[in-house]
C-alpha cells in the first residue's frame, strides 16, 4: 500500500471518528481518538485471523509509518512550538519557581523512584530488570503530555493560575525527560551496568543549555525577521523554518530539540507578538498553528492506538505494567510535593493543587516513542509492553474523571 494511500486513510479515519465523537459522545478528542485506535487495531487484528491476506496488508501497511521517528523527529517540534506559543510569558513568570522546580527537579525524582521501585517490584511478577533499564522506563513514562494536558484542562475550567503552572511543567518537562532518558540511554551503552555519574551529568548539561541557547538564537532570528517585514505569509514560512531549522540544527549538535522549541514558541507567541507582528499576522498565524496542532494532535492520538499492532502483550507483562501504573502516579505525587516542601512553596499553592496536578499529568505519545525507540535488548518487549498499558490507564481513566475531580476539589473558575 503507497504511503499517500496509507495516510489518506489514516486521515479519513480521523475524520470519520472526530465526526463521530463531536455529533454523538463530546468527549476530549485525544481521548476518543486514542481509544478508537485501539479499538480499530483489535478490530484489525480480528480480520487477520479471519481473512489474514486483507487484514495482514492493512497490519503491515501501518507498521511502515514509524511512530518513534515520526513523534521525535518531526510532530514533537510542531507540537512543542505550537503548544509554547499560545502561552504567556507573564503568566508564566508568576509561576517561574514552582514551573522549574516541577519540571526539573520533579521530573528527576519521578524518574528515579519509578525506576528504583520498578527494579524492587518486577520479581514479583516474574520479571527480573536491570536497574539501568528499569531507569530509562522511569525517564520515559515521567513525562506528561502537553498536547493531551492542555485539551483536557480546557474542557474541565480549572482555575488559569492552576493551569498555567500545569501546562508550563508538562512543557518543560518534555524536554527535560528526553534529554535525562538520552543521557541514560548513552551512559548505558558506553559503560555497560556501570553507572557513570560524572558523563552523565555532563551530556544532560550539554542537551538542556545547548537547547536553550538555540532557542533563544532563534527565537531572536525569528523575531528580527518578522520585525522586519509585514506580510504574513512569509511571516508564517519563517515560523516553519525556526521549527524546522532550529530542531535540524539541534539533533546535529546533540542539543535539546524540545526545549529550544519551547524556548522559541515562548518568544515568537509573546515577544514577537506584541513588536513584531501587524494585527492580521497575529490572526493567521494563530490560526495556522492551531489547525497544524489540531490535525497533528489528532493524527498523533490515532497512531497511539494503533501502536498495539506492535505490541506482543503476555498477562504478566499486562499486570506488571498495572502495578506500573500505580508506580507512577504515586512517584509523580512525590515529584510535586518534594519540590514544594524543599523550596518552601507549598503554602503558595492552592488546597489540593498538588492533587489536581498529580492526576491532570497524563502520559501519552511521547512516552511510547521513546520505548518504541530503545534498541534491540531483552528488556525492550517488556518496557514497549508496561508503557503502553500505563500510557492507556493514564489517558482512559484520569482523562476521563479529572474534570469532575477539579470541580470537587474547588479548583475550576466557576467555583470562584
Amino acid at each position: 500500500m503507497a504511503l499517500f494511500n496509507l495516510l489518506s486513510l489514516i486521515i479519513s479515519f480521523i475524520a470519520m471518528a472526530s465526526f463521530v465523537n463531536a455529533r454523538y459522545f463530546r468527549k476530549p478528542p485525544a481521548i476518543f481518538l486514542m481509544l478508537t485506535g485501539i479499538l480499530f487495531s483489535i478490530a484489525l487484528l480480528t480480520i487477520e485471523r479471519i481473512v489474514p491476506a486483507y487484514g495482514h496488508a492493512i497490519h503491515a501497511a501501518i507498521l511502515t509509518i514509524n511512530f518513534s521517528d515520526s513523534l521525535l523527529s518531526f510532530m514533537l517540534s510542531f507540537l512543542l512550538f505550537a503548544g509554547a506559543l499560545h502561552v504567556s510569558f507573564a503568566e508564566l513568570r508568576t509561576a517561574g519557581l514552582s514551573i522549574v522546580s516541577f519540571a526539573m527537579l520533579g521530573t528527576l525524582i519521578s524518574s528515579f523512584i519509578i525506576g528504583a521501585l520498578l527494579w524492587l517490584t518486577g520479581p514479583l511478577f516474574g520479571f527480573h530488570l536491570p536497574f539501568l533499564p528499569a531507569l530509562l522506563f522511569g525517564c520515559l513514562i515521567s513525562p506528561t503530555d502537553p498536547i493531551a494536558v492542555l485539551g483536557i484542562l480546557r474542557t474541565a475550567k480549572i482555575k488559569k493560575k492552576v493551569e498555567i503552572k500545569i501546562i508550563g511543567e508538562s512543557l518543560f518537562n518534555d524536554g527535560v525527560a528526553v534529554v535525562l532518558f538520552i543521557t541514560v540511554l548513552a551512559v548505558s551503552r558506553e559503560s555497560g551496568t556501570t553507572f557513570n555519574a560524572g558523563s552523565m551529568a555532563v551530556f544532560f548539561l550539554q542537551e538542556v543549555l545547548g537547547g536553550i541557547v538555540t532557542g533563544l538564537i532563534v527565537g531572536y532570528l525569528g523575531y528580527v525577521m518578522m520585525r522586519a517585514i509585514d506580510h504574513f505569509q512569509s511571516e508564517i514560512l519563517i515560523s516553519l523554518s525556526m521549527v524546522m531549522g532550529g530542531y535540524a540544527f539541534c539533533s546535529a549538535m546533540h542539543f535539546s530539540g524540545p526545549l529550544a522549541m519551547v524556548v522559541a514558541g515562548l518568544i515568537t507567541g509573546n515577544a514577537g507578538r506584541k513588536s513584531a507582528m501587524s494585527q492580521t499576522t497575529q490572526d493567521y498565524l494563530g490560526k495556522f498553528w492551531e489547525v497544524l496542532d489540531e490535525i497533528l494532535n489528532a493524527f498523533l492520538f490515532v497512531m497511539l492506538g494503533f501502536q498495539i499492532l506492535q505490541i506482543e502483550m503476555a498477562t504478566r507483562g499486562i499486570l506488571f505494567g498495572v502495578a506500573a501504573y500505580a508506580i507512577s502516579i504515586s512517584a509523580r505525587f512525590a515529584s510535586l510535593l518534594l519540590p514544594a516542601m524543599a523550596l518552601r512553596f507549598r503554602n503558595t499553592l492552592e488546597p489540593n493543587e498538588i492533587r489536581a496536578m498529580t492526576w491532570g499529568g497524563l502520559r501519552g505519545g511521547i512516552s511510547i516513542a521513546l520505548a518504541l525507540s530503545l534498541p534491540a535488548s531483552p528488556e525492550r518487549n517488556l518496557i514497549v509492553t508496561i508503557t503502553f498499558v500505563v500510557v492507556a490507564l493514564s489517558i482512559a481513566l484520569q482523562g476521563f474523571s479529572i474534570g469532575k475531580l477539579i470541580r470537587h476539589w474547588k479548583l475550576s473558575e466557576a467555583e470562584t
